[in-house]
């Protein structure tokens, strides 16, 4: 009798830990509405709200000459609404955002400044964030001030990479995050904190996961994401002189996990009847192997249950 007893609680326990993990899987809201009042819309739908002293929004400022970033008065309402701070980095491949008076400055004519301050997180230095069993990085370098928030609200304008093959979530919390020496030192694989130029592709797909999964670690669940896939360019938002888009705009995703968030935005491209460059651009770069990456060293999941808002 005890071993029926047993064996008829081992069932119960295995029956309810399989619809656990059916209830896991992480849901991705989803409206068409890109508008300020659509942003609202999906930060809300999420049911989690960003609290803390110092709250973060991350955003790419965009590179100067320019013209698909995140357009302020789409942005503002949300902003405003968490009293929060637009941070950034400075970047590692030159151009007009390499140091943070350049990078305000070109902030400034993109508008950004005008809704909030920017806080430029590398400005006074970098940290260190472990990365727990990584393959090609033992660590994630970041602005000094990234210590100073209490919650991340990530931002991301979904769009093609000419390197990472499309960027969304995933990049803003690893490249994004990263100061100039850890964007080097994804970039190479763990090789160096200076070339950007010396790892191979794969490697730099999942080194990406791996700085992403260290941010996501040190935050501890305070952290959440919302892509725009508007103005959908091959090229990255880093790009001064971008390719014109050449499908139209889909809509606004929001999600608590970011790998779930970026693979429901690469589903949407596939779907799409215009989507060939996207689609190529990401697929000519392995794109989707950082989806598959960090879904297994446990940075998100790429099932996911699409809710629509609509």
């Amino acid at each position: 009798m005890k071993k029926l007893f047993a064996l008829a609680a081992a069932f119960l326990c295995a029956a309810l830990a399989a619809a656990g993990a059916e209830a896991a899987v992480p849901k991705v809201y989803f409206t068409k509405d890109i508008s300020s009042a659509g942003l609202m819309k999906a930060y809300g739908a999420l049911e989690r709200k960003a609290e803390g002293k110092n709250i973060a929004v991350k955003i790419s400022t965009g590179e100067q000459g320019g013209h698909n970033f995140l357009a302020p008065y789409l942005i503002k309402d949300l902003v405003q609404s968490l009293d929060a701070n637009l941070v950034e980095c400075n970047t590692a491949y030159g151009g007009a955002r390499e140091t943070t008076y350049n990078h305000v400055r070109v902030a400034r004519g993109h508008g950004y400044t005008s809704i909030a301050y920017l806080d430029i997180m590398d400005a006074d230095g970098t940290t260190s964030l472990p990365v727990k069993n990584g393959k090609h990085l033992k660590e994630d370098i970041v602005g000094s001030h990234f210590k100073d928030y209490d919650y991340f609200v990530v931002l991301s304008h979904f769009k093609g990479h000419g390197m990472a093959g499309f960027g969304g979530a995933i990049k803003n919390i690893s490249i994004g995050i990263a100061a100039p020496q850890g964007k080097a030192l994804i970039h190479s694989a763990g090789r160096s904190t200076s070339n950007m130029y010396c790892g191979e592709q794969l490697a730099f797909l999942e080194s990406m996961a791996e700085a992403g999964k260290a941010v996501v670690d040190a935050l501890d669940g305070k952290i959440l994401y919302v892509n725009v896939m508007n103005r959908l360019s091959v090229d990255c938002d880093c790009s001064s002189n971008p390719a014109e888009p050449a499908m139209h705009d889909i809509g606004i995703l929001a999600s608590l996990d970011p790998v779930a968030l970026d693979q429901a935005c690469v589903d949407l491209v596939y779907a799409a009847p215009d989507g060939q460059a996207l689609i190529q651009r990401m697929e000519s770069r392995s794109g989707a192997h950082v989806l598959e990456y960090g879904e297994k060293i446990g940075l998100g999941s790429r099932k996911y249950e699409l809710v629509k808002l609509d």
